[in-house]
């Protein structure tokens, strides 16, 4: 390999990223870079900036200053290759469509304004729902779900997308068992497909199995790396403060089991 060539510009890269609401900064000066093909944890205590982060790289958003960019380009020429997977509690689930027709909006992008989805899209809305556990119910009213089929049918909305990157803010809160074991399932089968997926969530135990690197947040970046170099006693304690409760114990469990 020539040592010269430039390097390829990362999936996701945030510069100086500070935002702000109501004039009150909730995000300072963020800089991170997310290496390609990795599932990534974003982790921190209540009001730390996780999900302001994910909508300010999706541009939802407006920054104060610094910036983001998608494989070196400002996300207004790659949009295309970012699903988004928002928090259930900001969708309204009483307005009237169908858990197909909420798929098939993940194929607008390609289709553009003008064109309706047609038969190649509605065998992908299909194959996207088979991959969640989602099929048989797509003429099903997306208000008559459970909070489980609902976050799965909006991974299969955001698979419907074929995205390179996918924001997912946390996907796991108020899920069963079973969909939480089908969305890392689904997680980890992206990321052998060199996808890159940056996610919002809360559950220290199992963000050691599920993450291979973990970016600690609270209105600043503490830490990001990897799992086994982020996920110390240490810096969950300077991530958490005086709220670290069982934290410690937790990060003690992962550094035992990775030795």
């Amino acid at each position: 390999m020539n040592a010269d060539l430039p390097a390829d510009p990362p999936p996701i890269e945030v510069h100086d990223l500070t935002v702000s609401y109501d004039k009150k900064p909730v995000l300072w000066n963020i800089d991170v870079s997310i290496p390609e093909g990795q599932i990534v944890g974003i982790i921190g205590p209540n009001g730390a900036g996780k999900s302001t982060l994910i909508k300010a790289i999706m541009g939802l958003m407006p920054a104060e200053s610094g910036w983001v960019k998608i494989y070196g380009q400002p996300l207004s020429r790659q949009r295309r290759l970012v699903g988004y997977v928002p928090q259930r509690e900001s969708v309204d689930w009483d307005f009237p469509v169908t858990v197909r027709d909420v798929v098939l909006m993940g194929t607008y992008g390609r289709l553009g304004l003008f064109r309706r989805p047609g038969r190649i899209e509605r065998d992908l809305c299909h194959t996207c729902l088979a991959q969640v556990g989602m099929e048989s119910y797509a003429d099903r009213q997306i208000a008559n779900l459970s909070g489980g089929q609902r976050q799965r049918v909006f991974l299969a909305r955001a698979l419907a997308q074929d995205s390179r990157i996918y924001l997912m803010d946390e996907p796991f809160v108020g899920v069963d068992a079973a969909t939480e074991a089908a969305i890392i399932e689904l997680l980890r089968t992206l990321k052998s497909q060199r996808r890159t997926l940056l996610v919002v969530h809360h559950d220290l135990q199992t963000a050691p199995e599920y993450f291979d690197s973990i970016l600690m947040l609270n209105m600043r970046l503490v830490a990001f790396g990897p799992t086994s170099e982020v996920f110390t006693t240490p810096i969950l304690q300077k991530t958490y403060g005086g709220r670290l409760t069982i934290l410690s114990e937790a990060a003690e469990q992962v550094a035992g089991t990775r030795r």
